[in-house]
């Protein structure tokens, strides 16, 4: 399993849920995993009902078997002295200029700057190391850009690496293209079996590959349960509406204690199934088109109470069951 999973999607397919679940998944057995929020929306704390992340590594859930799940929220600015401390010694002068407003300015204004340090300090938390030799974490996993940015995103280094011929910053460039280009990071894209997510992910894996990037796996989320099959639509589609009635006056419903006609009902049930019908089909042929892709496929429930952290977790489990981790 790659020590570096990033989770990307289209808006609205519930990648950052994904990402959280994963990394509750990955923890578990008593591993150590950093989940690393990179776009400043702070959807990692609502989804673990805790207060808004600072820039620092924090431990915010425990999982199944004593694991341990910490967060980070990277904050371009604070990452970029960071960096002006690691490669420069700037210590006091770094946060002068941040005063100046001179930091601002640059992850505004320099193209891709914000980017480098992003993916720069993730791949740092990949190598970090404990004295003992240890891995700080066994595994980081990435809430990153939707899928239409994403392969700009974890590219961008290699641009800067070009521009760069020699000195810290390229190599800096190139350490952190040395991971995401390798088997240590897989990238998994988050999708809705609708036909726009599923497009955007077909195009997305096709990006992600040209640009030689590790794609890893498709997760279909938000998944509807199957309440008829195709043999019992075909069969909806074929009965008499006659034999419906028959069928709903016998059970009881339409009859004259309820003060209605059971013919009454055939017509909203009648579409109701069609209309399911409908999604039964374009979900079936989604599933087809994400199969011919060559990734494994995975599936989360959409969860009728609503997402919450007793959520999360089943949503994790669900992934350790499909043999994600």
């Amino acid at each position: 399993m790659s020590r570096l999973q990033v989770v990307s999607g289209k808006g609205g397919t519930g990648k950052t849920t994904v990402a959280a679940a994963l990394a509750l998944a990955l923890a578990t057995e008593g591993k150590r995993t950093l989940l690393v929020e990179v776009e400043g929306r702070q959807g990692i704390a609502q989804l673990f009902e805790a207060e808004a992340l600072p820039y620092e590594e924090r431990k915010i859930a425990v999982a199944p078997g004593g694991g341990e799940v910490y967060a980070l929220a990277i904050d371009p600015e604070l990452a970029l002295l960071d960096y002006l401390q690691m490669f420069y010694k700037l210590g006091g002068a770094g946060r002068a200029l941040k005063k100046l407003g001179a930091i601002d300015f640059a992850t505004t204004i320099a193209p891709g700057l914000r980017d480098v340090l992003l993916t720069g300090k993730a791949c740092e938390a990949v190598r970090r190391k404990e004295k003992s030799g240890r891995f700080t974490y066994d595994y980081v996993v990435m809430d990153a850009p939707p899928t239409g940015r994403i392969t700009r995103f974890l590219n961008v280094n290699d641009e800067v690496a070009g521009l760069a011929k020699i000195g810290p910053i390229h190599n800096q460039a190139q350490a952190v293209m040395r991971v995401l280009k390798s088997s240590e990071t897989a990238v998994h894209l988050v999708t809705l079996l609708e036909e726009m997510p599923v497009q955007e992910t077909a195009d997305g894996i096709a990006e992600l590959r040209a640009a030689n990037l590790p794609v890893g796996r498709i997760i279909v989320n938000m998944v509807r349960p199957e309440v008829l099959d195709a043999d019992e639509l075909e069969f909806a589609r074929a009965v008499p509406r006659t034999a419906v009635a028959k069928s709903l006056s016998t059970a009881g419903l339409g009859g004259a204690r309820r003060g209605g006609n059971a013919e009454r009902l055939v017509e909203p049930l009648l579409v109701q199934a069609e209309e399911y019908a409908e999604r039964y089909t374009l979900e079936h042929e989604q599933r087809s088109v994400l199969g011919e892709l060559g990734l494994p496929l995975h599936e989360l429930p959409l969860l009728a109470e609503g997402m919450d952290l007793a959520g999360l977790y089943e949503l994790a489990t669900e992934l350790r069951q499909q043999g994600i981790s």
